[in-house]
């Protein structure tokens, strides 16, 4: 009787085990499917709204909204092409000098750097990350402004403003703040976020691979340039658009050091505005609906701006990984 009772008893046991595993993985898949749900009824309450918000001024102004620089508070006619332009310059700027020093400090500590140092530089770089961007900004007005003013804008000027195609880029006055000051500020923004991500995924590449390269004569450049970087490369890319996504967004620290003056202008040494500091310079200075309106709908096309910048980027790991058979 007890050997009868045990076959009896284990079967029920396992029953009860397999249904108390079977709700805890259907209530598991239901937190995470609320969690993704969650995300996407969040965005496009945040993309509704600003639209919503914005609808006055679409309205009042249609496409002219987008394709004029005017912004006459006085006379209630705005225009976002000067800020999208600004915005746009601005991060292109960070991007331009962030991508290869990221990838050179990525290098340096999984390549080059003793192992000694490798943590502490690295700890030091993601501190820069937890900053505040406003450090940033005082940083950039106080003390950077006045260096770009007094001896690198009046170099650029002398130097490479007279060359032909690009030296209308490099003259200006020698203010300090422009859309050159704002994005090497940028610059430094995001550089501890795509070295970071770089350098995390350029551990992932296997030992042997890179002693193999190295057993057959290859350069450090050579490792990095034709294995590290074809092997990371989708992850590298991503990384990218990360620190790209922070630049497109940013405000205090470009509020310090942008200008802040509706005028589109060739030169990267003028003054001009973004998107992110038209909107924290001026919504609490907003007197009537249209002007609110404008400014919401400023942050509409600052969350497209965005959202095509990021879809692109997936689109092109997309395209990566076709190609890798992926």
């Amino acid at each position: 009787m007890a050997a009868s009772a045990e076959s009896i008893a284990i079967p029920q046991s396992d029953e009860q085990r397999a249904r108390r595993d079977g709700f805890a993985d259907r209530l598991f898949r239901r937190i995470v499917a609320g969690a993704g749900i969650f995300v996407l009824v969040t965005l496009a309450g945040v993309a509704l709204t600003t639209l919503w918000g914005g609808r006055e001024a679409f309205a009042t102004f249609g496409f002219k909204f987008l394709a004029s620089s005017e912004w006459d508070t006085v006379g209630k006619q705005f225009g976002a092409l000067a800020p999208v332009y600004g915005t746009l310059v601005t991060a292109a700027i960070a991007l331009i000098i962030a991508v290869p020093v990221s990838f050179g400090i990525a290098l340096y500590l999984t390549e080059i750097a003793p192992p000694w140092l490798r943590t502490p530089v690295a700890s030091a770089i993601e501190l820069l990350a937890g900053i505040p961007s406003i450090i940033y900004g005082m940083w950039g007005l106080f003390v950077f402004v006045p260096i770009m003013g007094r001896y690198i804008i009046p170099w650029l000027n002398d130097h490479v403003g007279e060359w032909p195609v690009i030296g209308g880029l490099f003259k200006g006055p020698p203010l300090g703040l422009g859309m050159l000051t704002a994005g090497i500020v940028l610059a430094i923004m995001i550089i501890p976020f795509i070295s970071s991500v770089m350098r995390e995924v350029f551990l992932t590449v296997p030992t042997r691979l890179k002693e193999s390269a190295y057993a057959l004569g290859s350069t450090t450049w050579e490792v990095a340039w034709d294995i590290v970087l074809p092997y990371t490369r989708t992850a590298v890319i991503g990384g990218i658009f990360l620190g790209l996504g922070r630049a497109l967004g940013e405000t205090m620290a470009v509020t310090f050091v942008l200008g802040n003056v509706h005028r589109l202008s060739l030169s990267l040494l003028e003054p001009g505005n973004s998107i992110a500091a038209t909107i924290a310079n001026e919504f609490a200075e907003a007197d009537s609906e249209i002007f609110r309106s404008s400014l919401i709908a400023l942050a509409f096309l600052l969350f497209v701006v965005t959202f095509i910048v990021l879809a692109i980027a997936k689109l092109m790991l997309r395209q990566m990984e076709k190609k890798e058979g992926k």
